[in-house]
């Protein structure tokens, strides 16, 4: 654990921010290291610690599955949750600041938390998704609840290339009265990225305006693909 924090403690916040600013997504690389990759990865047959399994060729999400994460996380999954929301909650209000939409997202973690409980919303949205050959998952958005954070990561668990080919990160921005912008990515095995939950702000001629954003990912050919979800708001079920 303690180097985990190590890495986090070195990341260069400002300039996530401006890619964040810029794109809507910061990649940031080596964050778990292959053991702590390998070892989420493994645990996934087990049913402890667990909620709930979606297989997500029932609701028309998908191919694949993935699994939410119960109450108290594993620790590599807490300090996650904890240290990099500060730092995205400050990305977060200035996005917020920029559209002048009144929204403020405390500065700890535990505060947005208790925001969802009085909302109604006490159930871990912390995931890990396994697609296998042919496996997709269609554009979506992370809300879950009124009460939702606007930016969330991904820690990919597998290689590409050599787990699995295919199976690209999708992220498609829908600029308003203009054709939609795909941006396709392929991080390492142990990458974070983070990006937008469901939209960003983007400069105008005189204003900044919204622009909405889904993500999703492209079919495997081959292998399989594991990702670890890090929502940072809880669901109402």
């Amino acid at each position: 654990m303690d180097t985990l924090l190590s890495k986090l403690s070195t990341i260069d916040w400002l300039q996530a921010a401006e890619t964040m600013h810029q794109k809507g997504f910061a990649l940031i690389p080596g964050i778990l290291d292959d053991s702590q990759c390998e070892a989420l990865k493994k645990n996934y047959i087990n049913d402890d610690g667990y909620r709930k399994t979606v297989v997500m060729e029932r609701h028309q999400y998908g191919l694949g599955e993935y699994k939410y994460f119960d109450y108290p996380l594993p620790p590599v999954i807490q300090t996650l949750r904890e240290t990099t929301y500060p730092h995205l909650a400050a990305i977060a209000n200035q996005w917020m600041q920029a559209l002048n939409s009144g929204v403020a997202f405390p500065a700890t973690h535990e505060e947005l938390l208790a925001q969802c409980q009085a909302n109604g919303q006490r159930k871990a949205t912390v995931l890990i998704l396994k697609y296998g050959k042919g496996g997709f998952n269609a554009l979506h958005q992370d809300l879950y609840g009124s009460v939702y954070f606007p930016i969330q990561v991904v820690l990919f668990l597998s290689e590409p290339n050599s787990d699995y080919t295919g199976g690209e990160f999708v992220l498609i921005e829908q600029v308003p009265r203009a054709q939609s912008k795909a941006r396709v990515l392929l991080p390492n095995k142990g990458d974070m990225l983070v990006f937008t939950t469901n939209f960003r702000p983007a400069k105008g001629k005189n204003r900044y305006y919204r622009v909405n954003v889904k993500h999703g990912v492209s079919e495997v050919h081959e292998g399989e693909r594991y990702t670890l979800g890090i929502i940072f708001h809880d669901a109402l079920s």
